[in-house]
């Protein structure tokens, strides 16, 4: 590092905002990354205890095609970042992975803690600094503020990297505060990545909330997945709903409801299905009879018959079974969601990912308009970002525009 390298700050001590620390301190500038929690990185460590998913391994077509109408720009990012940069990175942190049966990819851990424990260990060794519970409240004629438990402090910077979060899951940091001081076209916020209210009745509830329905097919519109969802007691829930989740919230927004679509036994067509539903039912109740000729759990028995009665006739209650309809009369909340779209819009950067409003201020992560469905497109999209945004402060910082001040 030169003796007097350009100061810049980081706001926000996410997966964005922490590569981009990391790209920046290896480029030979000096790093202050801020967080206005006790800690780094609250919301990486949540979304890690349940398997933290990397990335996916699928082709970078079909992972482009995830970010919907933020593909122009998020595919840049992620060619700039890829999939495999991310393995490599990883990896490079001895934190091996492999790539599960959907494709998905974690680390062998199963766990973030260990990567992020190292992931700071070679932050601290690039010579980044650290500051927690240092909260940016906008700009003092042209310096960075910032409370603190000392009081409210000035920050000067030769560039700043803003990461701090979209609106989702606030109790961990991403509170969306700096809408009201950062000075840029803003989308309003939106749950993505979140469950949809349904009627359930009492007895349904009771019994099956909290239980998955594995193996299934989700639509709606022209589009279907194949994953898992969750019954919940306000509704439904889970990856394959989370897929959805965009167009369905869309179309709650318009409409006020929406109709999902849940195939049992996608695994069957409905010949193969009927055929199955004509062996003769005995003893068995309804349910024993459906469960082992037709081969469904109990909870996805319990599905079938909460939007009414199973039909009768084998070909009848295959075409129910395959096309199980439910209603859905809201979407949960911002605190509730996985992740948020909105925020900064992405006509109000530049491909290097700065403010064209605000020369020598880049954003990063969340804070910008994208949406993608869970499945490792999340942390892929957050993390590349971040390197993009850290290389455009590098390049501008080698080579800004006469007319263009600094920041601060």
């Amino acid at each position: 590092m030169s003796p007097n390298p350009p100061l810049v700050h980081v706001i926000g001590a996410g997966p964005a905002g922490l590569m981009a620390a990391e790209r920046l301190a290896g480029g030979g500038v000096r790093v202050v990354v801020h967080e206005r929690m006790p800690s780094v990185a609250r919301k990486f460590l949540m979304a890690g205890r349940g398997g933290l998913n990397l990335t996916h391994s699928e082709t970078l077509e079909a992972f482009a095609g995830r970010y919907g109408a933020a593909r122009p720009m998020a595919e840049g990012w992620v060619k700039a970042f890829s999939p495999a940069d991310l393995i490599g990175w990883a990896e490079g942190l001895g934190q091996p992975t492999f790539v599960g049966s959907s494709g998905r990819v974690f680390p062998k851990t199963m766990k973030a803690s260990p990567l992020l424990r190292a992931w700071l260990a070679r932050l601290d060794g690039l010579g980044v600094e650290v500051r927690t519970r240092s909260r940016w409240i906008g700009w003092r004629e042209d310096m960075l503020a910032f409370e603190t438990p000392a009081g409210v402090g000035l920050e000067r910077a030769d560039a700043v990297v803003l990461a701090l979060g979209g609106a989702s899951w606030p109790r961990l940091g991403s509170d969306a505060a700096w809408t009201g001081w950062l000075e840029a076209p803003l989308s309003p916020f939106r749950p993505a990545n979140v469950g949809f209210d349904v009627g359930w009745s009492d007895v349904f509830r009771d019994r099956f909330a909290g239980q998955p329905l594995k193996g299934v097919a989700l639509g709606f519109g022209d589009r279907t997945v194949r994953g898992e969802a969750m019954i919940a007691a306000y509704g439904i829930e889970g990856g394959g709903v989370y897929a959805l989740s965009a167009d369905l919230r869309e179309a709650l927004a318009t409409d006020g409801a929406a109709t999902l679509t849940v195939d049992l036994r996608p695994d069957l067509s409905v010949e193969a299905l009927a055929a199955r539903l004509t062996r003769p039912r005995g003893k068995d109740s309804v349910t024993n009879w459906l469960r082992k000729a037709g081969g469904l759990s109990p909870v996805a028995v319990g599905l079938l018959r909460e939007i009414g009665e199973p039909p009768p006739g084998p070909d009848k209650l295959a075409r129910r079974t395959k096309g199980v309809r439910l209603k859905l009369t809201g979407v949960q909340g911002l605190e509730r969601a996985i992740s948020s779209a909105g925020g900064v819009r992405l006509d109000a950067v530049d491909q290097r990912l700065m403010l064209t409003t605000r020369p020598g201020v880049f954003v990063a992560g969340e804070m910008l308009d994208w949406e993608a469905p869970t499945g490792g497109y999340l942390l892929q999209a957050s993390c590349a970002s971040g390197v993009v945004a850290a290389q455009g402060v590098l390049d501008w910082l080698a080579d800004p525009k006469p007319e263009q001040a600094g920041p601060a």
